[in-house]
């Protein structure tokens, strides 16, 4: 009988921290593989091993395992624009365009904010994100914007266990276009000086690297001073991070910019050398051609909004154009007062369907498009790698329940997920290689607590505003 040598015999199981196994991995990694059945490895925060599951469970064995059966196991995803702190306002200011919405709603709205309800806003929008698998949010926050509400407000992101950003709006002096426009006065709190200065403060103490970074965010690139916007890409530019801002959302944006400086805003940021792959335009619906070739040209970052888009009837974004001039772009769901629903499950699908409307084109964006762009995309986006589930790269995960009866029979996983998921159907949420939402619930909060509090704060907050009218059923 031959012996066996040493080197033939089995190696024993490699240790990790959690084992997902025998879902539908859909990994959107650069060969687009989908494992049915596959498993994931996840150690020290990071993806170990992604394979076909007896592959990856003979090899791997898991402090933690998480069967996966009739399940998807996906990357979480990147919502590339959110306003957390209007999770107070659901459900009100429904039937204007934005710049009646703006002035008569949100405006008066974010003036009445005080820090503690930006605080609670934010750790509810985070939960309510981390429960739809989103892993990574890019928060624009501009209420209230000095240096601690701003750092409260990622550190409740951060406790929810959410990753990402919090964009520190800064809107300067009054500028004669903020002014045609109806600005109230309140908003104009701080000098263009005084803006970069919290900002850099912020940035310093959350620095390039932190769970939830500081980036600068001049307000609205229509209306703020051109000096703001030269300042906050020379702070990204200091401080290696990105800067974002609203872009050409309203149809009238870029004439608004074009009477004051003679030149549209897209236009300038490229002529002035300050528009690259740090920057990360919030909607540009309203962009003419030679936008669309400088935005691609220079690689940078576009966030699509279609939920908020369709709600305020701003437009429909050129994706087709953007991307083939070789923008990155993400999806965003732009708050709870536009957008209303943090789901990403959502926002894909009419994605699809605002563009083949647009078009009239129902091959313009299929499915599989709509999944990079909600995952893979939104990591380039950020910068993060996020995104993918390949190895090295973050653990950030979501696991969704297919047996329900809108995901049965199941043909596609893909399709499934994007035509026919919900941010309910949701099970587990890791981030880091941490479950942070466990059976559809958040592991790091109380969650009956902090739906007691934002209720109640939200109630005050109104009555403050003088919204109160506007909760009057069929009275708007």
């Amino acid at each position: 009988m031959d012996s066996v040598h040493a080197t033939d015999r089995p190696r024993p199981p490699r240790r990790c921290d959690l084992l997902l196994t025998g879902g539908h991995v859909v990994t959107v990694d650069d060969d687009r593989n989908v494992y049915e059945p596959g498993a994931v490895a996840v150690l020290d925060g990071r993806i170990a091993a992604v394979g076909p599951a007896a592959v990856i469970e003979a090899a791997w064995q898991g402090a933690r395992t998480l069967d996966c059966r009739g399940r998807a196991v996906l990357p979480g995803f990147v919502d590339g624009h959110n306003h957390l702190f209007q999770a107070l306002a659901r459900g009100l200011g429904e039937g204007q365009s934005i710049w009646p919405w703006l002035c008569a709603f949100m405006w008066p709205y974010s003036i009445a904010v005080d820090p503690d309800d930006a605080r609670v806003a934010a750790t509810l929008g985070a939960v309510e994100a981390l429960r739809a698998g989103i892993t990574t949010v890019v928060d624009h926050h501009y209420a209230p914007t000095d240096a601690e509400t701003v750092l409260s407000v990622a550190d409740a992101i951060e406790a929810a266990g959410l990753r990402g950003v919090v964009a520190r709006g800064m809107i300067g002096h009054k500028t004669a276009v903020a002014a045609a426009r109806g600005l109230p006065d309140a908003l104009f709190r701080h000098s263009v000086a005084e803006e970069l200065d919290i900002t850099r403060d912020c940035m310093q103490r959350r620095p390039r690297g932190s769970a939830v970074e500081i980036w600068p965010a001049p307000l609205n690139l229509s209306y703020v001073d051109q000096e703001l916007v030269r300042g906050a890409v020379e702070l990204a530019r200091t401080h290696d991070t990105r800067w974002h801002t609203h872009c050409s959302e309203g149809a009238k944006d870029p004439a608004s910019y074009l009477d004051a400086y003679g030149i549209r805003p897209v236009t300038w940021l490229a002529a002035e050398g300050l528009l690259d792959e740090r920057a990360t335009l919030a909607h540009a619906i309203w962009l003419d051609d030679d936008e669309v070739k400088a935005v691609g040209e220079r690689g940078a970052g576009i966030a699509h909004n279609p939920s908020s888009n369709a709600y305020l009837a701003s437009g429909v974004m050129p994706l087709r154009r953007l991307r083939d001039a070789g923008a990155v772009v993400a999806l965003g769901t732009d708050g709870p007062s536009a957008g209303h629903r943090q789901d990403m499950f959502e926002t894909m699908k009419q994605t699809l369907f605002a563009q083949r409307l647009d078009t009239l084109d129902p091959a313009v964006a299929r499915c599989e498009e709509a999944l990079e762009l909600a995952t893979r995309e939104g990591g380039r986006y950020v910068g993060s790698g996020a995104g993918t589930l390949a190895p090295g790269a973050r653990a950030d995960l979501a696991v969704v329940d297919l047996d329900r009866p809108h995901l049965r029979p199941l043909h596609r996983a893909v399709a499934a997920l994007v035509y026919s998921a919900r941010g309910g159907d949701v099970e587990t949420t890791v981030v880091g290689g941490r479950v942070v939402v466990e059976h559809g619930r958040c592991t790091l909060v109380d969650e009956d607590a902090l739906l007691a509090e934002a209720q109640e704060r939200a109630e005050r907050l109104v009555n403050r505003a003088g919204f109160g009218p506007l909760t009057t059923p069929w009275r708007h």
